[in-house]
């Protein structure tokens, strides 16, 4: 029978699938690919403990197999439905803030470049759609898409889908450090936007 360890997940790289245990007994710590984990696992979690059995990889180095979330007893709470996130106030009125401005920039200067508008009908869509395929996959321990990936489409002009996303799919809607590079690109993305549409790009065009 093969022997089986216990230890604790110091390490996780949602985006690349791996990570590494470090052993309740001592030692070097123990490379685990997401394949690795049983589908009933579910996302693998930094200090999470787990047990696993220890074979050796192509290089001749130690990784986890077989590995199994160790249960630990805590207090019952209610089942999480998985219902919309409640809005705060920037989430609820980024997008109508962001239809205003561009009724008033087009009041002021001129309409938008018909191109602009194709661009954000085709990654508003794109955004949620991605978003969706990153919840199913951790949920059931899949490959994750890349977190630059989601906010490269932001800024691109799909974050009013990623809002809708957040909120709806309940899904990066509490990491700080997601949210935080997120709205980041949604002002860049705005800010883009206005200068698009303002004077200062004929004079950019000019300077060119």
């Amino acid at each position: 029978m093969t022997a089986r360890f216990e230890g604790v997940i110091k390490s996780w790289n949602d985006d690349r699938g791996f990570g590494f245990i470090e052993p309740t007994q001592g030692g070097d710590e123990i490379f685990v690919h997401i394949k690795a984990f049983s589908r009933r696992a579910g996302r693998p979690q930094v200090d999470q403990r787990v047990s696993f059995e220890v074979e050796l990889g192509p290089q001749g180095k130690k990784r986890a197999r077989q590995v199994e979330v160790v249960q630990t007893a805590r207090p019952a709470a209610r089942p999480r439905r998985d219902t919309p996130a409640q809005w705060g106030t920037a989430t609820l009125f980024a997008v109508p803030s962001f239809l205003l401005l561009a009724l008033a920039v087009s009041l002021l200067w001129k309409k938008p470049p018909a191109w602009v508008a194709v661009v954000y009908a085709t990654t508003i869509p794109i955004t949620f759609v991605l978003y969706a395929i990153d919840k199913s996959a951790a949920r059931r321990g899949g490959w994750r898409v890349a977190e630059s990936t989601l906010h490269l489409m932001s800024l691109a002009g799909g974050w009013p889908g990623a809002l809708l996303a957040q909120q709806v799919l309940r899904h990066k809607s509490t990491k700080a450090e997601f949210r935080s590079v997120f709205w980041a690109t949604v002002v860049l993305n705005v800010i883009a936007f206005v200068l698009l549409c303002s004077p200062a790009r004929a004079w950019l065009m000019e300077a060119r």
